[in-house]
């Protein structure tokens, strides 16, 4: 399936003006036939090589319906914008996005209520009560490092002040990119508010390389040495470190504390006014299969999100010991997306950015 990508952009959270557009590739209108169905999706979930779970499926869908998928990809919170754009001309039939974005998208009227089967066995807190958005692949916030550069992987935040780290650290921004907000969601927990996350995210920026609209580029930065350090996500950077094998994951900790994390899931949900509405209902159903959810682990590298489906392989096995010991907590969602606007702003004048 051809993959189309939003261009990076420097965007402001909310804002309807994109200064990306869709790179071009088979035709004018990514819906333009009745046997078509189109997805827009925060990066991660596409392998490198054409090994990640979306080609697994998305090519298992094809072949059992002979529906084709037309994908587009970007930042977590570009593919919501660029679907705000087109709100009167709605151009995706399915959006999937990570947490506060998939909120946004909800709040902004752009996803139809749709309960795909199996929507059952997912936990209350990874799919909205209203029935607009289902999570289809859980996952948890984190960070990367260079395992060849660095014999250890950092501690605290407070180890990432080190000067040798200078030009060697980035993370993705923050309302651009859902992990790149997720540092900001992760530092105002850690550091008991929004100031004392703010006042050391500005020392941070004196190492950090600076913008990133997508966190996964930075992963092969990392692996190369040309990062030390940068943000990722459980499933992205594992899945990433099984074709480059520097990656290391870790989970900085408040000083004195234990390292944290917090749910992250990938999101799904039907456009609202959906060219292909059926064929996007027809994919988060196969999306949420079974067959597709047992594959999450062992091909996507992340965590089904129904509770009925136990992964036992490898990659289970080994994504259950990154996790041991990192204490997880629940964001406020509702306040996140309610005061994120004000968070993004509060970033970039404390950054400078």
């Amino acid at each position: 399936m051809p993959t189309k990508k939003l261009k990076p952009i420097a965007a402001v959270l909310g804002s309807l003006a994109l200064a990306g557009s869709l790179t071009a590739c088979g035709g004018d209108s990514a819906a333009s036939d009745a046997d078509v169905v189109t997805v827009y999706s925060a990066d991660g979930l596409k392998g490198e090589s054409g090994d990640g779970w979306y080609d697994r499926i998305f090519k298992d869908f094809e072949k059992e319906t002979g529906i084709k998928v037309e994908y587009v990809e970007g930042g977590s919170g570009e593919v919501v914008q660029r679907a705000v754009r087109e709100k009167n001309n709605v151009q995706a039939d399915v959006l999937v996005t990570l947490p506060p974005f998939i909120q946004q998208a909800d709040g902004k009227g752009l996803l139809a209520k749709y309960t795909p089967a199996g929507a059952d066995q997912v936990s209350g807190a990874d799919k909205a009560a209203d029935g607009t958005w289902t999570s289809v692949v859980n996952n948890y916030f984190g960070f990367i490092y260079n395992k060849k550069e660095l014999k250890q992987a950092p501690t605290t935040w407070e180890d990432l002040l080190d000067p040798r780290y200078k030009g060697r650290l980035q993370y993705s921004t923050p309302g651009v990119a859902g992990d790149g907000t997720a540092v900001v969601i992760k530092a105002m927990h850690d550091f008991g508010g929004e100031q004392p996350a703010m006042d050391y995210l500005g020392r941070l920026q004196a190492n950090n390389v600076g913008p990133s609209a997508s966190t996964g580029k930075l992963g092969p930065k990392v692996d190369k040495g040309e990062l030390h350090v940068a943000n990722g996500d459980v499933q992205m950077s594992y899945a990433q470190s099984r074709t480059m094998p520097n990656i290391g994951l870790w989970f900085p900790a408040p000083e004195g504390g234990r390292p944290t994390s917090f749910a992250l899931p990938y999101a799904a949900g039907l456009v609202n006014g959906a060219p292909h509405s059926e064929n996007g209902r027809k994919l988060l159903d196969h999306m949420l299969g079974q067959k597709a959810q047992a594959q999450v682990s062992g091909i996507g590298g992340g965590f089904s999100s129904r509770k009925d489906v136990k992964a036992t392989d490898q990659t289970a096995i080994a994504l259950t010991k990154v996790m041991e010991g990192v204490e997880i907590f629940e964001p406020d969602w509702t306040d996140i997306d309610k005061n994120l606007t004000r968070y993004v702003d509060a970033w970039k004048s404390a950054t400078g950015s």
